[in-house]
């Protein structure tokens, strides 16, 4: 393409099965200015209405953004050929793993100033995004991995994360739909997340359903996983050997390092 004169090669970190990981994807300035001035809006016919969902679906249907984060899709399909499974771990780790923040950009929505809201490439760009941001990197991902995705948003705590589709049993107020966390790390299904400032995740979700696909498995072993580090939380630390050896153990299986912070 001739807007991919400038680029930089991006670090992006990972963990699958407790191994910490990178892998390196070049991105382009000129591609992240063309997606960055893709409107904001949306024009209606008249009487029709405008849905968060809507905004979702732009945000990832520009063909060039598409054309250049193939690439990374290809990689996380090259990384684990024979696991689905393992593709889904992958690209939800990386995403988590990238840095949070916002855009010091503003732009002019309806005569308003907002923050710019970043797309998935300027998210991988810039290596950075908020909640809603990564969250829409994800989908995008998942989306092309060949998984069935959605996109939750809790209006109470205006927050967004991601949903991969898994058995209705496993899934969270019964969307199912599995959450999954896209600010720092954390393991797939885990909705019991005390983000900065003591904020749990109350209100039911809006569902905003992105792709058809493929369904995580009923035996995925992460759920377990996810049921055993909500019992250790639980306990406000009081906790026994077998309980430390646990978190620790859990800790490194999936990175859990980091912190969370809401919009």
């Amino acid at each position: 393409s001739n807007l991919a004169s400038n680029y930089k090669e991006l670090e992006l970190s990972y963990v699958l099965e407790g191994d910490k990981m990178n892998l390196v994807f070049t991105t382009f300035k000129e591609i992240s200015d063309h997606v960055s001035e893709i409107s904001r809006e949306i024009t209606y016919s008249s009487g029709e209405v405008s849905s968060r969902q809507d905004f979702k679906l732009k945000s990832m249907n520009d063909s060039l953004q598409r054309e250049s984060i193939l690439p990374l899709v290809k990689e996380i399909q090259n990384l684990a050929p024979d696991s689905k499974t393992d593709q889904a771990r992958i690209a939800v780790s990386l995403v988590q793993n990238i840095p949070y923040g916002f855009s010091d950009k503003k732009e002019l929505i309806l005569g308003k100033e907002f923050n710019h809201h970043r797309y998935p490439y300027e998210v991988l760009y810039d290596n950075e995004g908020i909640c809603g941001e990564k969250s829409q990197l994800l989908a995008f991902l998942l989306k092309e991995l060949g998984f069935d995705v959605a996109i939750f948003y809790n209006q109470m705590e205006n927050h967004e994360s991601v949903g991969i589709k898994c058995p209705k049993r496993k899934s969270w107020h019964g969307s199912e739909y599995c959450f999954v966390e896209t600010s720092g790390p954390s393991i797939i299904s885990d909705a019991s997340i005390t983000f900065v400032g003591g904020i749990n995740l109350e209100s039911k979700p809006l569902v905003m359903k992105i792709s058809d696909g493929i369904s995580l498995s009923s035996n995925l072993e992460d759920y377990e996983d996810a049921e055993s580090f909500k019992k250790i939380r639980e306990k406000n630390g009081n906790l026994n050997s077998f309980d430390i050896t646990k978190l620790d153990e859990l800790r490194k299986k999936y990175g859990l390092d980091g912190e969370y912070n809401l919009e």
